[in-house]
């Protein structure tokens, strides 16, 4: 597995662009549809550059097979964007993450190496996606800020039907995640979180809490956003 780059002069800018050059928007195409492309949340590129970590509930929603919806990624940037075919080839729902198979040539993957050092309340964190991709389109955007809590918490199941002893079991035996001190919005789903020295991912935003309607959420946005810690992910490229 290729461990990506790692950039280790401190260099915010440097490590942004690197960083962004992983990350691809994730939704659907329907070529009936206007517009054709839907944008529903963020992914990382990961290993060979064929594929892409991004959350399980981005990509949970049934697609319309019968009227041409599939599963993409969109790379680029704007107008300039482009597009490529996608399947989830491994999920894993107790910590809310999927792992996609891309069509095409490959991208440059994240740097996966370790943290370096112990992740604890305090530290400084960054991370790059696509806040509100269906209003403001393809454009990568980065935030930065502080873990404020490393705090227990369960992925509750998508519907009822989900609900079967395992998920009871665990939502009674929640897992820890980073509470970020931080804006994300909805479409931030999937963006990877990094340390903003090296470029080294820490763990991938899942949940953004809103305070009040989604209407509201751009102008009145709670600045509470969690994330899952990258130890999952790296479970998830090598399950035993």
């Amino acid at each position: 597995m290729q461990a990506g780059f790692c950039l280790g002069d401190g260099d915010f800018e440097a490590v942004v662009a690197r960083v962004t050059e992983s990350v691809v928007g994730v939704g659907s195409y329907q070529r009936t549809r206007t517009p054709a492309p839907l944008l529903v949340g963020t992914g990382f590129v990961v290993d060979d550059g064929y594929h892409v970590v991004t959350n399980h509930h981005v990509v949970s929603q049934t697609l319309a097979d019968d009227a041409g919806e599939e599963l993409m990624i969109f790379v680029g940037r704007g107008a300039q964007a482009q597009r490529r075919q996608a399947r989830v080839i491994r999920r894993d729902t107790e910590h809310d993450l999927a792992l996609l198979r891309i069509s095409g040539t490959p991208l440059p993957a994240l740097n996966l190496g370790r943290a370096g050092r112990e992740v604890r309340e305090g530290r400084e964190i960054a991370f790059t996606g696509y806040p509100l991709g269906v209003v403001l389109g393809l454009y990568p955007v980065t935030h930065r800020g502080y873990i404020s809590s490393i705090t227990p918490v369960a992925i509750p199941a998508v519907n009822s039907r989900q609900l079967d002893a395992a998920s009871i079991r665990r939502l009674r035996d929640p897992f820890l995640v980073y509470q970020l001190d931080a804006t994300a919005y909805p479409g931030n789903s999937g963006s990877p979180l990094y340390d903003p020295e090296t470029g080294a991912l820490l763990g991938v935003v899942n949940k953004v809490f809103i305070q009040a309607s989604k209407e509201a959420l751009l102008e009145r946005p709670s600045g509470i956003t969690y994330a899952i810690p990258a130890r999952y992910v790296r479970a998830l490229l090598a399950p035993e």
